[in-house]
C-alpha cells in the first residue's frame, strides 16, 4: 500500500535533513542501494575484460595456447558477469521508475488496480468461501 503524498513528502524531508546532518551515513545508505551494487559489479566485470585481452594477446605473441585459452576464458566470464550485472541493474532501475498505486511525491504516475498477487488472493478467497458453502470450491453444475 503506497503512502499518501503528504507522508511521502514528510519522508523525503526527513531523508534530506538526515543527508545534511550526517553525510557519511547517507553515503553508506546509498552504497546499500542494489542499483549501486550492480553498477559497481558491472564496472568490475568490464575491468576484468582488460587482463583477459592482455593474456589473449600474450598467448598469441608467445605462441602459448594455454595462455591464450586462459585469456579467452577470462574475457568470456567477465563479459557474462557484465551482461548479468547489466540486466539486474536495468531491472532495478525499471522497478525504481515504475510503481503500483498512485502518484508519487516526484509526480510520476503509477499503475492502479490490483496486483497479480492481489488477484490471486481474491481467487483463493472466493474458492475458500465456496468451499465453506459446501460445494467443494468448484462452481455448481446443474443437470439438464
Amino acid at each position: 500500500m503506497p503512502l499518501p503524498e503528504d507522508e511521502q513528502r514528510q519522508l523525503q524531508e526527513i531523508e534530506q535533513a538526515l543527508c545534511r546532518d550526517d553525510p557519511e551515513f547517507a553515503r553508506l545508505m546509498r552504497a546499500a542501494d542494489p542499483r549501486a551494487r550492480y553498477q559497481r559489479k558491472l564496472i568490475h566485470a568490464l575491468l576484468g575484460v582488460v587482463p583477459g585481452i592482455g593474456l589473449l594477446a600474450a598467448g598469441a605473441v608467445t605462441h602459448r595456447v594455454l595462455l591464450g585459452a586462459a585469456g579467452v576464458v577470462i574475457v568470456l566470464l567477465s563479459l557474462e558477469w557484465a551482461v548479468t550485472s547489466w540486466r539486474r541493474y536495468a531491472a532495478r532501475a525499471r522497478l525504481a521508475r515504475s510503481g503500483a498505486g498512485t502518484k508519487t511525491a516526484q509526480g510520476t504516475k503509477r499503475r492502479s488496480g490490483p496486483t497479480r498477487r492481489a488477484r490471486m488472493m481474491q481467487r483463493m478467497e472466493e474458492r475458500w468461501r465456496r468451499r465453506q458453502e459446501g460445494n467443494g470450491g468448484m462452481p455448481r453444475r446443474t443437470r439438464n
